[in-house]
């Protein structure tokens, strides 16, 4: 990611911190919309998962300038996840209801330069994620 791609996903961060009960909310609609089955491995309350799922997207979109610093703490996360039934392809699917919830949230705001922002930084956690919970799947290196 680009020093400037990082200040757009921080700028765009604190526009949605203000709905982010809504935003959680979308997001999660929007994720069991795209894979039904994913909503079974949310047992408790998902108002309160939503507060986690903010505060983590906080967290990282924080550190995004010293994101070697948070990489244990995401590959611990990710390592939980698996337990919980999480697959390498629900990646994606969360990567795409993310996008969109911000799409929804941020409205002009969420223009082609910061949604490419977005895609990066994701694209960046999502892969550190697999590659701590998955280490078998990940290609060898030349």
């Amino acid at each position: 990611m680009t020093p400037y791609q990082i200040t757009l996903v921080q700028a765009s961060w604190e526009q949605v911190r203000p709905i982010q009960d809504t935003a959680a909310s979308l997001f999660y609609g929007r994720l069991f919309e795209l894979d039904p089955a994913l909503r079974s491995m949310f047992k408790g309350d998902m108002a309160a998962q939503g507060r986690m799922l903010m505060a983590a997207i906080h967290g990282v979109v924080s550190g995004l300038t010293r994101l070697e610093a948070l990489l244990p703490a995401i590959g611990q996360l990710a390592r939980r996840h698996v337990g919980y039934g999480v697959q390498p392809g629900h990646y994606d699917t969360v990567g795409a209801a993310l996008l969109w919830t911000l799409q929804r949230g941020l409205g002009d705001a969420f223009t082609p330069a910061t949604h490419d922002a977005w895609a990066a930084a994701y694209g960046i956690l999502a892969g550190a994620m697999k590659a701590a919970a998955y280490p078998q799947e990940q290609p060898a290196a030349a």
